[in-house]
Order: structure tokens, then sequence, then C-alpha cells
């Protein structure tokens, strides 16, 4: 559980109010850390422009004055305020202000935000004084201010930590050490020290491996574009793929790439675009003569307020693409080297293993592709690629081509991995896109379960699970293994506010409360007692939950579980993976402890790989990278984090989130603390079956200092008492919004 948000001071609300959203004007980078210990003064200063004194003339309708109350008030860092506002005036005037919040002069983080009804939330870290003001919107030039302090939560007693160095609980996978290829440069692969990179998205979709031309998609203009873009190693333009795979050559991190299995590549046009001006004048928005694909409302019978899609026609698709179906599973008899070879995915593999080898040689390391992606995200392909794709996918388009498509990669290079569906969407796991439309365009309850045809169609499996079974039996078929990972995209941070489809991932931190929902987001991939208004039960007809009610009972994502849960009912030996993730407010030292959270849950709950998606690029979000250093490279010496999970717990993981892990090259134990709270936290951390032969290491990251992991001094570690085999490291403070790592030297 989250440090509790402290009551406010509450004031009578005396005014209308206008719709200004709470927060949006407020949300910058965060980088001191001055203000946080001791008491800060938050300034509110009062001033009321115009004070309307003036003689006025009778029936004249004017605002003549603002009073803000409280003038003052004392705020504790992480709580919220609440203010209200009189305006004054002569004849019919309006009453509305707009709420405005300022930082001191130099402050350059957040300085909270204030709402429509003069609700104030504080930031963190937090400037000593800010001014929030009351403007009238009948004057501009009429308005008042309060003063507030702000304190930081005095020190308190946080919950008791255990490591258990008798209990390995499994292996850790270097694989969940990854990034995304998009945005990522080769500064930040050495600083992060991270083991692979993933050739994904959308516009890897198309890729045409021997043209190297790609099509944006709906992200930009549908058009086509020599190389991918932004690709590592050139975060700042286009790549071809052969370039990617020597930069992780060279970097020495594993290559993911991703393969076409929706039916098509981009042709050799750069430049070409599906929805072109001259053809579909009217559209929403044009690069040049491509447009957005969109029709606004009142355009072409348009009646839709956030627009229609164009879908194009038959003859669309060949503006900017060429037909390149997945090669259907054929006999076991003519999986051929020569059939491969043949098709366009083992074309392309062939390609990269002439010039680069095997992706996982059985020596020496890899140079070519270590895995491969079996496309990207197949519940948009009717939205993302509706130029060449207008219609929505379903079990057998995924299924049988992911097992075409993996049967030619694994007959030409048998030592690459294979990775899919690779689904994004919570509907999508359980029936394919085709029913999820049916279930949102027919009633009663115009729900995505609502008239699952295709699910039905398929013995009423889950489409994830039916994914799993038809590799399991292609296994058997072929006498090899098709899929080695059971991949998704995990954007599991909640909304913030509550219900307004404002996702914390893939945004900056804001203020406190929604730094408060970010870390407490990251439950939904472990904890059965989390729940969000996103991921409602499955609800199909033969579910033993399953409710006729349109308002359907919620479900714990439990995400990691569920996927393992998956494996073992479906395809056993299965390994596990999200390879796209983002929980947000990487700029910040918030968003470094959910990330820090994220990686310490997948070596708690054995998460096979992982790569994060940015939130820009990864030069602009250099705590979540740091995030990744203190497992990877906390010394700058690529020192890391133990490779055997090791048991253990907080008794409050909430506010002290902690792990353990054995580092068996030097039997160091490594403990990562994860202050999730605005104020110190005092713990002792007992660590069990452990006779230290030294002195703890300590390495930490904070707001103290964004741009470095720091080395502390060490810290004692008491011997087991008589009887006991506990160490401990007693009465240790871990200050607010920290990340802290140990290094136990054991014998």
């Amino acid at each position: 559980m989250l440090q509790e948000r402290g009551a406010g001071v509450e004031f009578r609300a005396e005014v209308a109010w206008d719709d200004q959203e709470k927060g949006k004007a407020v949300r910058t980078n965060l980088f001191s850390w001055a203000g946080l210990v001791g008491s800060a003064v938050l300034a509110l200063v009062a001033g009321c422009g115009g004070g309307g004194s003036g003689t006025g003339t009778q029936g004249v309708n004017a605002v003549t004055g603002v009073t803000v109350s409280p003038t003052t008030a004392a705020v504790t860092i992480g709580t919220t305020s609440q203010f209200s506002a009189t305006v004054s005036g002569t004849g019919a005037f309006s009453t509305a202000v707009t709420w405005s919040v300022a930082g001191p002069t130099g402050w350059t983080g957040s300085v909270g935000s204030v709402d429509k009804t003069g609700l104030y939330e504080s930031p963190f870290p937090a400037p000593a004084t800010v001014t929030v003001t009351a403007t009238a919107t009948g004057d501009a030039t009429k308005s008042a201010s309060a003063t507030v302090t702000l304190a930081a939560p005095a020190t308190a007693a946080g919950p008791a930590l255990t490591v258990d160095a008798g209990n390995e609980t499994r292996a850790i996978s270097e694989l969940i050490y990854g990034m995304n290829a998009f945005g990522l440069d080769p500064t930040t692969v050495a600083n992060a020290n991270i083991t692979v990179t993933r050739w994904g998205g959308d516009d890897t979709s198309r890729y045409n491996y021997q043209t190297n031309v790609t099509n944006s998609a709906s992200d930009y203009y549908f058009e086509n574009f020599t190389g991918a873009a932004e690709m590592l190693p050139n975060a700042g333009g286009s790549t071809n793929f052969t370039d990617f795979v020597t930069a992780n050559a060279t970097l020495g991190t594993k290559a993911l790439g991703t393969v076409p299995v929706q039916g098509w590549v981009s042709n050799a046009t750069a430049g070409a675009c599906s929805f072109t001006l001259t053809a579909l004048p009217g559209q929403a928005s044009y690069n040049g003569n491509c447009g957005n694909g969109v029709y606004p409302d009142g355009t072409q019978g348009c009646t839709q307020s956030g627009g229609c899609d164009i879908l194009g026609t038959a003859s669309t698709p060949a503006i900017t693409s060429v037909a390149e179906l997945p090669p259907a599973p054929p006999a076991a008899s003519a999986a051929t080297l020569a059939w491969a070879q043949e098709t366009w995915t083992g074309g392309w593999v062939n390609s990269i293993v002439g010039a680069f080898g095997p992706g996982n040689p059985t020596t020496g390391a890899g140079k070519g592709v270590a895995m491969w992606d079996l496309d990207n995200e197949p519940a948009w392909w009717d939205a993302v690629h509706r130029d060449v794709h207008p219609k929505p996918s379903t079990y057998d388009e995924v299924t049988q081509g992911g097992i075409g498509t993996a049967l030619a990669i694994k007959t030409v290079d048998p030592t690459a991995e294979v990775s899919g569906p690779v689904i994004d969407y919570w509907w999508n796991y359980f029936y394919s896109k085709q029913d999820i439309e049916n279930g949102w365009g027919n009633g009663p309850c115009y729900e995505p379960w609502d008239h699952p045809a295709d699910r039905t169609a398929h013995g009423g499996v889950p489409m994830i699970e039916y994914y799993l079974q038809q590799f399991r039996a292609a296994e058997g078929t072929y006498g090899k293994r098709l899929l080695d990972y059971l991949d998704i995209h995990g954007y599991f941070g909640a909304d913030y506010p509550a219900g307004s489809g404002n996702g914390v991932g893939l945004t900056t931190a804001g203020d406190s409360a929604e730094q408060q929902v970010r870390l407490n987001s990251t439950r939904a991939l472990w904890d059965p007692t989390y729940i969000d208004a996103n991921y409602p039960q499955p609800n199909y007809t033969t579910d033993a939950n399953y409710t006729a009610s349109c308002n359907t009972p919620l479900q714990a994502p439990q995400v990691i579980p569920m996927l393992q849960s998956w494996v073992a009912n479906s395809y056993p030996g299965t390994k596990t993976a999200i390879d796209e993730y983002n929980f947000g407010g990487l700029e910040h030292i918030n968003g470094a402890l959910a990330q820090a959270d994220v990686l310490g849950i997948f070596c708690a709950y054995g998460l096979d790989l992982a790569t994060l998606w940015p939130t820009t690029t990864y030069t602009s979000q250099g705590p979540g990278n740091m995030a990744f250093a203190i497992y990877r490279n906390y010394d700058g010496a690529k020192s890391t984090f133990g490779d055997m999970a090791l048991e253990s717990s907080s008794a409050n993981q909430g506010l002290l989130s902690v792990y353990g892990g054995l580092r068996t090259s030097d039997q160091s134990v490594t403990v990562v603390v994860i202050n999730k709270t605005f104020g110190a936290l005092t713990s002792t951390l007992s660590l069990k079956n452990l006779t230290a032969t030294g002195n703890a290491k300590v390495y930490q990251y904070s707001a103290a200092n964004l741009g470095a992991i720091v080395a502390l001094p060490s810290a004692a570690v008491t011997a087991p008492g008589l009887g006991s085999s506990t160490s401990m490291i007693a009465n240790y403070a871990f200050p607010a919004g920290s990340i802290t790592l140990f290094v136990v030297p054991m014998r």
C-alpha cells in the first residue's frame, strides 16, 4: 500500500469553476533535490491586480477584484490543499476563475498542479516556493494568490525487509534487460549495459529487406521511407536492417528482428503514400501530398466527431506495397531448405545467415539475429495498416501465418529463436480482432466478448492459448520447436485521473498523485489483489465466472503468472516475453523508481525476455536508463545484479520494494531496495542463511543526483547471533524516492 495522501485544508467553495484540466500546464522535468529536507515554503503570494476600488457607474458589468482563501496553508509533500476564490464586481459579471501555478525563478522541475476546483496537488521533488493564482475569466487583469508552506514527510519507520540467501528460487534471465532499438543510441546501450535490442514497432511490419524501404503506416501518413525510422545505431535518422545487426554485433548485444505475417511489404518507391491529396482531398492533415487517411467530421459524409478512417480501394495497397503472404504450413516432407529459402521470410533469414552467421551458434558469440518476432500487434493491422489490411485479424491468420513463417525461419537458421504472437491488447489475449469488432458492433452489450464467432469456431479456446496449442501440435508435425517465446506487449500503466483514458505510461512524471498511481501500477505484473478498470474478466460463455451482465467484473491481470499459466497448460517449455512496455516518467526519478521496480519484478517472477519502449528517445530519459544501470552497471565497470533470484519479502511492498539475487561468479548477495514514498524510511534488512565476510558495499540513485549512481560508505553487516543464521543491516535510512543497492560478500 502506498503512502496515504494526508488530509488537505478544507475551504468553502463560493464560485463556479472553468474547465481547466488538472496538471496540464505543469508537467516539466524534475531535476533538483532542493527543498525536500526540512521545510520548504510554497508561495502562492497574494496579489489582486486592479483592486476595483474606483467609483464605478451603476449598471456597468465589470469584475472589480478577486480574493483567494486561505492566503496561507501548510502542506506535506505528497498531499493536497484546497483553495477557493471569490470574484467581486458590478452588474452582471462572471464569477469563474482559472487556476495556475508557477515556480520560483530558476526552478526547472515540477511545481505540482491545481485543478478546476482549486485543489492543489504537491510535486515531488519540490521547490522552496511556488505561486498559485486564481485569475478572473471575465477580466484577466484581476487575480489573487496565496502562500503555502511545503514540508517533507518526517522520517518514519519502514517495513521489515528479508532476503533469504539460502533459498534460490530461479535463474534470472539476462535477456530481461533489453531495450527497443527505436530512439536508441550506442552510448545508452553501453552505459546501461543492456543485453538485447529489438527492431520492432509499426513501421517494421512492412520493412522490405531487399530494397531497405518501409512504410510508416498510420503513424505518419502511410508513407514509404528509406530505412526504418530512428533505429539503432542511427537514433536521429533512418537505419538499414543490416546496420542494426552490425551495431548489435559491435556492442555485444543480441539482435531481435521482426518479420511480416500480415501479408504485405513495402515496394521500392520511397515517398509513395496510400492516401494522397491529389486523389483524396479534404483529409484532416497532410505531409506534402500524403494524407493521414482520416476525413474530419462533416467531410465526405463523415459524421463522427473524431473523424472517419479512409480504407481505400482494392488498388490502394499497390501504391506503396507488394503482397508477400506468409507461407502456408506445408506437409512435413515438403518443409525443405529449398522451400524455406523461397519464402519471403526464409529468403531474408538466409541473407542474414550468409552475411553474419547463425543467430545463436553453439560456440562463440552470435553475430546474426538471435530472435525473430512474428510481426507486431495484430489487433491493429486493420487500423494501423488499414491501407493494405483493412479487415480485422482472425485466429487462423495469426496462428497459421505464424506457424508457416516460424517454420521458414527455423529451417534456414535452426539456432534462431522465434517469438509470438506479439499481441498488445487485453481483449486480443482472449479473442481474435474479428471477434472484438463483432462485439463492438452488436448488442446488447456492445462489448468485445459479445459475439465471438471466431473463438466459438475454434473450440471456445482463448486466442493466446489456441496459438500455443497449435504451435505445440506443429512441433509434433515438424519434429522441432517453432515457438520459443510467448510474447506480448504490456502497457499496464493505470489511468490518471482514474477513468480518463489517459494512462501514466508513455508520458512524463506529473504531480505527486500521478507518481503514486505509476508506482502502484507495477503491481499489475504480479499482484493477485490488484485490479484496474481497463482489465475486466474475459467473460466467454463457458467461463466459470461468466455473467450476462454488460458490466463485467474486473480481473487481476497478474501478467507474468498469467503468461506462465498459459504456457504450463498449453505448451510447456515455452519461455515468456514482454517486448514492449512503458510505465512512463522516465525523465524523472519517479520513472526510474518504477523501472527499477519492474526489472526487480521480472527477476523475482521469472520473466525470460523484455525490451523497454522509450517515451521519446533514450538520451532524454536518463533516470530510466539509470534504473537499468543499477542492475547492470552500478559501478561503471559493468558489475551486475545477481543471476539467481533469492526469496525476498517486504512487509509493505508499496512502501519499500526489495529484490535479492545471488551473483554466482563471486558468491555475493545483491539486494535492491526501492523507496517509493516521498519521505525517508528507516528499516532493517534481514539476510537469512548468510554470514558476511565483510561490510556491504552500497550504491544509491536518487533525485539528489540524477546524473549518476553514487557509491556510499559501506554498511555494517551484523553477524548472526548465537543459534541464528540471519545477518542484518540494521536501521538503514532509505531516502525519499531512492534506489539503493547492497552488495554483500558471503562465505
